[in-house]
């Protein structure tokens, strides 16, 4: 068995992946054709319109996106369909999504029909796949203290049944980390874990404020982190995971080539690391092909694949009878085709 048809039937968890990111040109085509505008339902022009120049353009293409989520119908249907092609094409078992109701409710619609929606989705992927699904609360860091101010609201006075963490996303430069603490303060004092995005397009100094000052215990990308080896030591001393997703690294300008991806610098100051696909359609990448990318940056064997896959179900959030059983099916696994 190759090392891609390994990693293929692998049982999988997955950290690092954003709720409307995770839309495949076959999703988005349905909701353009619901709602005809911007984003064009043709697969062919779809694939094109996602090509990104930069990260700002990245995000000008993820926003026309979340434009195109305007009913709790849509939100269902989005959801449902991508834990579909989670558990389907991935072999996914336990994914914690990163879910940004700001951008919704800014756009009009009420926090509890969409949480609702959310909700009925987790529920029913669970019935139908057997896919384990958490989510994070995002705040969307170009939108500011409002933002901040909104989804804090949401995840303490409507939170679903499953919200596990709080996270900063969206444009790093001229989005000072600082400014959250109050509301990292407020979400871990509730029981929250602390999950920003830092040092993807900013230094490392990013990745220090997301330590210091909003109590990271993982960190989204993290990039930079390699640029300083006393934070390298500071994130292995005390096991704060960096969630690496290499393609969303070039295709975003944050990493020039994968030649110089600082995966294995990671690995070998001895911080704990999870492979992860990010916004994986808009990338034009799957979480296998993550993990085939980061054996390769890693000279893996089936063996230290199976060590990534559980390393991400022991830095999760899942309950603990849901480790011990993905645990058990990667060992098996493992055994069977290693």
């Amino acid at each position: 068995m190759s090392i891609t048809d390994f990693i293929a039937g692998l049982p999988k968890a997955e950290l690092h992946v954003h709720h409307v990111g995770s839309v495949s040109p076959r999703i988005v085509s349905e909701l353009a054709e619901r709602h005809p505008g911007v984003v064009p339902s043709d697969p062919d022009a779809l694939r094109e319109f996602f090509e990104f120049r930069d990260f700002a353009h990245f995000v000008e293409v993820y926003l026309a996106v979340v434009d195109l989520i305007r009913t709790p119908e849509d939100v269902r249907m989005l959801t449902y369909e991508v834990a579909r092609e989670m558990s389907e094409g991935q072999q996914l078992r336990y994914a914690e999504l990163t879910v940004t109701p700001y951008n919704s409710t800014v756009r009009g619609m009420g926090i509890e029909p969409f949480t609702e929606a959310i909700e009925d989705a987790r529920v029913a992927a669970e019935r139908d796949f057997g896919l384990v699904l958490r989510w994070i609360y995002d705040i969307p860091g170009e939108s500011g203290i409002p933002a901040a101010e909104a989804t804090l609201d949401y995840a303490l006075n409507h939170a679903p049944d499953a919200l596990v963490g709080f996270g900063l996303g969206g444009p790093e430069i001229g989005v000072p980390r600082p400014q959250f603490k109050p509301h990292f303060d407020a979400a871990r004092a509730a029981g929250l874990r602390s999950v920003p995005h830092a040092g993807e397009t900013t230094g490392p100094e990013t990745v220090w404020d997301a330590v210091r000052l909003l109590g990271a215990e993982r960190i989204g990308h993290g990039t930079s982190s390699a640029q300083d080896p006393e934070l390298l030591a500071h994130l292995a001393r005390h096991g704060i995971v960096l969630e690496v997703c290499p393609t969303s690294n070039i295709a975003t300008r944050a990493v020039e080539t994968l030649d110089v991806h600082p995966l294995r610098t990671f690995v070998e100051a001895g911080v704990p690391v999870t492979i992860n696909s990010d916004d994986p359609p808009m990338f034009g990448t799957t979480l296998n092909e993550e993990y085939a990318v980061a054996a390769d940056l890693l000279d893996l064997d089936e063996a230290g694949v199976a060590t990534l896959a559980h390393t991400a179900v022991a830095a999760s959030y899942a309950p603990d009878d849901v480790k011990e059983r993905v645990h058990a099916e990667i060992d098996g696994y493992l055994a069977e085709h290693g």
